[in-house]
């Protein structure tokens, strides 16, 4: 019995040239993404005010980003704004989920779209609108001064002028925007969960912690990761939001790399400084999306 001849390339035939086609796409990340990205390095290593000539300063610029007060305020700063923008959106829309897969919702469409609707509407408007929502005649204010008038203490105050509380206004703000994104990413990812999942989960007298701890959380798990690295990054480079409502006031209090290199360039003219900034915020991303990706596959491997 004689072997059959596995069929070959023809003589003449081109090889695999399927490398060419994301060869364009390859150029533009690099042109767009990678070369300013080094360019960006190499301007860190100057002090230069993006006019005159600049002077070699090596690795000065990263020593001032770790050791001056202000720069590691503004890091701390942002990573409260990840619990913010990232955990708790995700934990509101865990519960909304857990609460949708046990009921029978009506307008689920409609709820949904409303949660999602921040996520289409520019950064700028919503960064207005919530100014006038925290000005001392604004709603929020308002239900405070009503919630006094019925025997409540009076918490009303200027939320953005206000040291404590400036930071954690703003980070409601990206609960808000962000809440419809985790709960469209989890709602896609609950439709893939079989249904006898849960109908066992019921039978064995599972209630509603028990459910969604063993059937909707481990099969969810791919769409939290990719929820975490999608707003984590979103509140880690958070600029316009701040710019409009506080400009990183009162006192520097809600202040984030972002808006420490605007400032740092356009205001005081230290672009090394600020490019040093932008270089350790994109190492930061990079490894708190590593992070989030690592320990989804791991995760997904010992499941």
């Amino acid at each position: 019995m004689t072997a059959r001849r596995r069929p070959g390339r023809p003589p003449g035939a081109p090889r695999n040239i399927g490398w060419l086609y994301v060869l364009p796409a390859l150029a533009v990340y690099g042109v767009f993404l990678l070369w300013p990205l080094v360019r960006g390095f190499w301007f860190s290593l100057y002090d230069w005010d993006g006019i005159s000539t600049g002077t070699w300063a090596g690795l000065s610029n990263y020593a001032t980003v770790l050791t001056d007060p202000g720069l590691r305020g503004a890091f701390g700063h942002a990573l409260i704004l990840v619990v913010f923008y990232a955990i708790l959106p995700c934990l509101l829309a865990f519960l909304l989920v857990a609460v949708i897969t046990r009921t029978r919702v009506r307008g689920l469409a409609l709820f949904r779209t409303v949660l999602f609707l921040p996520q289409v509407v520019a950064m700028v408007a919503v960064a207005v609108a919530w100014q006038w929502m925290y000005s001392a005649d604004g709603p929020v204010n308002g239900v405070l001064h009503l919630l006094h008038r019925l025997g409540l203490p009076d918490w009303s105050r200027g939320w953005l002028g206000d040291f404590t509380f400036a930071l954690p206004a703003v980070g409601l703000i990206g609960t808000w925007v962000e809440l419809g994104l985790a709960l469209v990413l989890f709602l896609a990812g609950a439709q893939r969960i079989p249904g006898e999942l849960y109908d066992a989960a019921r039978i064995d007298g599972a209630g509603p912690f028990a459910e969604f701890r063993a059937v909707t959380l481990p099969g969810l798990r791919r769409e939290l990761a990719v929820a975490l690295t999608l707003t984590s990054v979103m509140a880690l480079r958070n600029f316009d939001l701040v710019y409009v409502t506080t400009k990183g006031g009162p006192g520097g209090a809600t202040r984030v790399p972002s808006y420490e290199v605007y400032n740092r360039t356009f205001n005081t003219g230290e672009v090394g400084l600020a490019c040093a900034i932008g270089v350790t915020l994109a190492v930061l991303v990079f490894a708190l999306t590593a992070g989030i990706g690592r320990l989804a596959e791991g995760r997904g491997e010992a499941r």
